[in-house]
């Protein structure tokens, strides 16, 4: 068997604690050594759990300064859970100190950075990607599954929503100016973008609305409606990618799509509190991801699906009437793949899943989606 990959951890805010340990921890594969987290540690018989890394895990190395963070011979695999405008620097750092790294979305806060972080991975010959895992979400997974399944037939609409009823961190941005890396775009966008570009590819242009609708003008997009158009295989598709914040449903609209022979509509749970995954609301409620029917979605959840193809779970209901209509079965979500495939990718077992150039494009989506809202125009792909 081989040794377990020394994972070191950049940040300790809920990233980490929510998004990114309760996945690594089950995996035998993975060792958790090391955290680079700027406060001191705090008395440890007063202080309360997830308050600081060396709560939570007392074995583990706790370094206050980056330089002997980076030092560390032993840690193998750098997970960078900083803000935003930090991520390029850390992310070249570690790649440079021979690590491994993995970046919280978003990877970059412009695709200049992208591309310099991209550059050095390939000269040090390191692995580098980004934590996009919403790839694993129920809603993507089915989705996915569904297209592979041709279940549609030919793709002409996609609509990708991430909607959020009022969340309080937004409430409580009063910044007006905009910097790279602020926003939803980055936020919600840095998924829902990702996720067009695994099913679709790069755009052939971007069309894009941009909103303040958190009570003061900024700057500061809270709220965007997306458009991408493609040419050559998808020239007849429409893709909108859309965040909003007035939205007050239960159950938010996640996902349409329209093709020439079904249709899908889905809807999840999309609040600040469990995110847009069953998975977050299991880790709210303190399930362990390897418990049975972790990520599993309620039925009332499940998409609505209509299409005239003889697909897998559909036989039965198309012999019947030569057309399927019904709720579809949701895949669970299983964000634990996501860290099994890094695993695979490091030991070079398998095939790096996300990939930076993806992670890239998804960012450079964003830039032309603000140069597209700026000067009131469609902007072609560069």
């Amino acid at each position: 068997m081989a040794p377990s990959i020394n994972v070191g951890i950049i940040g300790y805010g809920s990233s980490v604690k929510i998004c990114n340990v309760p996945y690594i921890v089950p995996n035998p594969d993975f060792t958790i050594y090391a955290f680079l987290q700027r406060a001191a540690a705090p008395d440890l018989e007063t202080a309360k759990p997830g308050s600081h890394c060396t709560v939570d895990f007392p074995t583990a190395k706790h370094y206050q300064s980056a330089d002997d963070f980076f030092a560390d011979p032993k840690v193998e695999l750098v997970i960078v859970c900083s803000h935003p405008d930090s991520h390029a620097a850390f992310a070249e750092r570690a790649l440079r100190s021979g690590k491994n790294v993995v970046v919280e979305k978003p990877f970059t806060t412009t695709s200049d950075e992208a591309d310099n972080i991209i550059a050095t991975a390939k000269e040090t010959g390191k692995l580098l990607t980004c934590f996009q895992n919403r790839r694993y979400d129920s809603d993507f997974l089915t989705l996915r599954h569904l297209i592979r399944n041709n279940a549609f037939g030919k793709v002409t609409e996609f609509e990708n929503h991430y909607d959020i009823e009022m969340p309080p961190f937004m409430l409580r941005n009063k910044t007006v100016k905009y910097v790279p890396g602020e926003g939803m775009l980055f936020a919600a966008g840095a998924h829902s973008i990702d996720q067009a570009v695994v099913l679709f590819g790069r755009p052939a242009s971007v069309t894009a609305f941009l909103r303040s609708m958190r009570g003061i003008e900024s700057d500061i997009d809270d709220t965007f409606t997306i458009i991408l158009q493609y040419d050559g295989e998808w020239k007849d598709l429409l893709v909108t990618i859309k965040t909003a914040i007035v939205s007050p449903m239960f159950d938010q609209l996640k996902t349409f799509v329209r093709g020439s022979e079904g249709s899908f509509v889905k809807v999840s749970r999309s609040t600040f509190c469990f995110g847009v995954d069953t998975q977050e609301e299991n880790i709210s409620a303190g399930r362990a991801v390897t418990d049975k029917d972790f990520g599993t979605e309620p039925q009332r959840t499940w998409g609505l699906l209509t299409t005239l193809k003889k697909a897998d779970t559909c036989q039965a209901y198309y012999e019947a009437s030569k057309k399927y209509h019904g709720r579809f079965p949701s895949i669970p979500g299983n964000h634990l793949e996501y860290y099994k495939g890094i695993v695979a990718a490091i030991r070079g077992e398998k095939e790096l899943v996300v990939k930076p150039t993806e992670s890239r494009d998804g960012i450079r989506i964003i830039e032309l989606a603000r140069e597209s809202h700026k000067k009131g125009v469609t902007v072609k792909w560069s």
